[in-house]
């Protein structure tokens, strides 16, 4: 299953993160076996441990609900941070990444579901965020993107029509803000459900865990 994946997404010109959240590392020295090196962790704790266990040269992303508590443990190795729904968690981002000499690379977290639990910001607060003078004052952050969550439905008419709402929001902040900046390029959406989908509508990096580790 993981080849049939992998070669979907890279025909499609985007990157496999393999969520492996809750499975145990073994699970995913498996796939590193295989060549994955890029893997998708909810929580900061449980990224902390397999971090500690694991290869050293596996990309670690973030792609939970970060709280700016918890950023400093994961500032001196985390690979892109997917979440990022304030300027308050940039900003501790960017204070963290510069006690670790390093510069992090985020994804803005957009709310395009009809769920009122997921969490992200909509366009008129991305577009404040992006034109703060604190936003402005930053030197170790890159925004990369944007990163958002489908609702969970049957409805593939309707999960389609949140992803091209994503892919908009995309297109619109980067002719606005990133025109001269190619880092800004990355359109993380689609999981086990829709990923096919997310990549027909655009997405740049799928978030794919059931299908790869099996269920929790």
């Amino acid at each position: 299953m993981y080849s049939q994946i992998l070669a979907k997404v890279k025909a499609a010109g985007a990157t496999l993160i393999a969520v492996s959240k809750t499975h145990p590392p073994q699970s995913i020295l498996t796939l590193y076996e295989q060549g994955q090196r890029a893997f998708g962790e909810n929580r900061v704790q449980e990224m902390l441990e397999k971090q500690e266990a694991l290869p050293k040269d596996i990309d670690w992303h973030l792609i939970g609900h970060l709280q700016t508590n918890k950023v400093k443990f994961i500032a001196p190795f985390v690979r892109m941070i997917h979440s990022v729904d304030s300027l308050k968690l940039l900003q501790e981002i960017d204070k963290q990444a510069a006690k670790n000499g390093r510069i992090i690379d985020c994804l803005l977290q957009f709310h395009i579901a009809q769920e009122e639990t997921k969490f992200g910001l909509d366009l008129d607060e991305a577009r404040a965020l992006l034109d703060s003078p604190e936003y402005a004052a930053l030197q170790q952050v890159r925004l990369c993107g944007v990163m958002g969550m489908a609702s969970f439905s049957d409805d593939m008419a309707l999960v389609r029509r949140e992803f091209q709402n994503l892919k908009g929001i995309f297109d619109t902040l980067r002719a606005s803000y990133f025109a001269e900046a190619p880092h800004f390029r990355e359109i993380s959406m689609g999981m086990s459900g829709d990923w096919e989908l997310a990549l027909e509508t655009g997405s740049t990096m799928v978030r794919i865990g059931t299908l790869l580790f099996g269920a929790r």
